[in-house]
């Protein structure tokens, strides 16, 4: 009688643990390098899109969609009127200052800014931002020029202009002069690192942001924050640019991006 012998097929304990050891020194390699590159993604589409914001801007001005004094000088916009989800700032010929606009009429057709811009959330200071690519941004507008200061203004939190900045409070001349736009990172150190602003000038400056000053919806960068602080918190001063000799009003050093 013959006998058959059965050999059992498989990995003894010892190569699978070889297998996990070489899987674990591979992602040690890997994850890190996986990170980096998808900071580096976000931070160029973030530049990316400030320049886009730029050019509507321009665009947008230009076109003398919004003129809240009536001089024929068009004005600069928020996310929300750019992307023409919300209703435009108008001249109010009753009382001859600025106010809100009201839909349909008021919103812009066709928009300088793909209609994803007009999802505006509220920050932790409930000020209208946008959340694209790992980044969030946010778009300042200047308010009246008092004490040689000329303040900026946030976009509200639903998107548009505020009520409570309408009226007397808005700066229509210099709404057609300055603006300037901030991107920062979701999550410092996962999402991005470095922090960007631009302005009606069109220059992108940055900051590192190593210690994580900047992050998500509870630390925002103020209108002011790249700003030189030759005026403290004025709109209408250079940018921050340490190359340049001027220190920032966060103290930050802001300089130009390099691509």
């Amino acid at each position: 009688m013959k006998i058959r012998t059965q050999r059992n097929s498989g990995f003894t304990l010892i190569e699978l643990m070889i297998v996990v050891a070489i899987i674990a020194i591979i992602a040690a390699v890997a994850i890190p390098k996986l990170m980096s590159a998808r900071i580096a993604a976000n931070e160029n589409a973030a530049i990316a899109t400030l320049r886009s914001i730029a050019a509507a801007q321009q665009q947008f001005q230009s076109s003398v969609a919004i003129d809240t004094d009536a001089d024929g000088g068009g004005e600069y916009g928020f996310f929300g009127e750019l992307a023409g989800s919300d209703a435009m700032r108008v001249y109010d010929s009753a009382t001859g200052l600025p106010a809100l606009g009201a839909a349909p009429d008021d919103l812009l057709d066709p928009p300088y800014l793909a209609t994803a811009f007009g999802n505006v959330v509220p920050d932790g200071n409930g000020e209208g931002i946008v959340e694209r690519q790992g980044y969030y941004f946010k778009i300042y507008l200047p308010g009246p020029t008092a004490g040689g200061v000329t303040p900026g203004l946030a976009e509200d939190g639903g998107g548009g202009a505020a009520a409570a900045d309408m009226g007397a409070a808005w700066g229509s001349g210099n709404a057609e002069i300055y603006w300037c736009a901030y991107a920062w990172p979701v999550t410092a150190e996962k999402t991005g690192n470095r922090v960007f602003m631009i302005n009606q000038e069109g220059d992108i400056i940055q900051f590192d942001n190593r210690d994580g000053s900047y992050d998500g919806t509870a630390n925002v960068p103020t209108f002011g924050a790249a700003y030189s602080d030759a005026t403290a918190n004025s709109m209408d001063e250079d940018q921050g640019l340490s190359i340049m000799g001027f220190t920032s009003n966060d103290g930050n050093v802001w300089t130009q991006v390099g691509n």
